[in-house]
């Protein structure tokens, strides 16, 4: 069995992500270099929302940049975030992005009113574009991507994983003069649907049909096939694609350190039922499990495992191809569910536990 590694994996199990790529550009392209009559429909224009009841600009300006340089600056942020649909499923990350959109929308409007009564200060025109979402992705990723230092320059200026999309937020955030209303509605919506601290994630979603008419309209289009060779980290690669492979793999180790968390909570539950402290009694590792069966003599009656609640559903073809390594089923099935059915990163935590 041939595992790969994620830093080969590029845009594999991320269709909504690539979707967000070449569309936006594609369209981008078209009105600023074949068509740049037609660019006056996309703006941005809030004085004609509030004066001309123009509300239709506030789906058709908030969809494809006009500027080529937000362009590309937009679609490196989303190809560093497609760890996110990787993670939680294309579904949760384009509920998110269309959460975000929505409360943008509305965040826009409240700070556009609150600086022309504040400071007097007219804002008519914002920046185009799909940017409220971009910039409320910055909220799971600073909040659930661990910080690994790379080097140093100067001896005092930590460089970390996570530096290299930070410096890209602030190009993009400086790229017009108010930019960075956009950048605050975008991370205060980030912030209000990634806590869901008033339930707008009960309320804002994209819909199941929606999801599933879309994953059989967009998927056989922009998914790519699973990757079968595993190309060595940073071999003929430049330092930007070498960052960038750290990332990949920052991902599949923040997956594991999912699950030993989620085991961890399980092991302090049952200690306070029962008052056991050797988890490895219950969950020895691979190498332990072999010897167990072959050695050891009948063991007393153990409490049984109960783990925590999970409604992620995993496929019983990959439970199986675990049970068949040595695997017990519960085993395969937590690790399935907490690395989102991906069978190479339960199989390495299986291996490493």
């Amino acid at each position: 069995m041939m595992f790969t590694s994620t830093g080969s994996r590029g845009l594999y199990k991320a269709p909504l992500s690539k979707s967000l790529l070449l569309l936006p550009t594609v369209l981008t392209v078209l009105l600023t270099v074949l068509l740049p009559q037609y660019q006056d429909l996309f703006i941005y224009n809030l004085q004609a929302v509030r004066q001309g009841k123009q509300f239709w600009r506030l789906v058709s300006g908030r969809l494809i940049c006009l500027d080529l340089k937000d362009t590309f600056c937009s679609s490196l942020l989303i190809y560093n975030f497609r760890i996110f649909e990787r993670r939680f499923g294309s579904h949760k990350f384009a509920s998110f992005l269309f959460g975000a959109w929505i409360l943008s929308a509305f965040v826009d409007l409240l700070l556009i009113e609150a600086l022309r009564f504040m400071f007097e200060l007219k804002v008519d025109v914002l920046p185009a574009g799909l940017l409220g979402p971009v910039f409320a992705l910055f909220v799971p990723f600073y909040s659930s991507i661990p910080r690994v230092q790379v080097t140093q320059l100067l001896g005092h200026i930590s460089i970390t994983n996570k530096s290299l999309t930070y410096i890209v937020g602030a190009q993009l955030l400086t790229s017009s003069a108010y930019m960075w209303v956009v950048a605050c509605s975008g991370l205060i919506a980030g912030m209000l649907y990634y806590s869901n601290k008033l339930a707008v994630q009960r309320f804002i979603r994209v819909p199941g049909w929606a999801a599933r008419f879309s994953s059989v309209l967009l998927e056989p289009v922009f998914s790519d096939s699973e990757p079968t060779a595993e190309a060595p980290l940073g071999m003929g690669a430049t330092l930007d694609i070498q960052r960038q492979q750290r990332m990949d793999m920052l991902d599949q180790q923040l997956l594991l350190s999912q699950l030993a968390h989620l085991r961890r909570n399980a092991q302090q539950q049952q200690a306070q039922q029962t008052g056991l402290l050797n988890w490895n009694r219950f969950f020895p590792t691979l190498r332990h499990r072999g010897q167990n069966r072959h050695h050891e003599g009948p063991q007393p009656q153990q409490p049984p495992y109960i783990p925590p609640p999970d409604n992620t559903a995993v496929a019983e073809e990959q439970v199986a191809r675990l049970m068949e390594m040595g695997f017990s089923r519960m085993d395969a099935q937590e690790a399935l569910r907490a690395s989102n059915n991906d069978i190479n990163i339960a199989t390495n935590f299986l291996l490493q536990h």
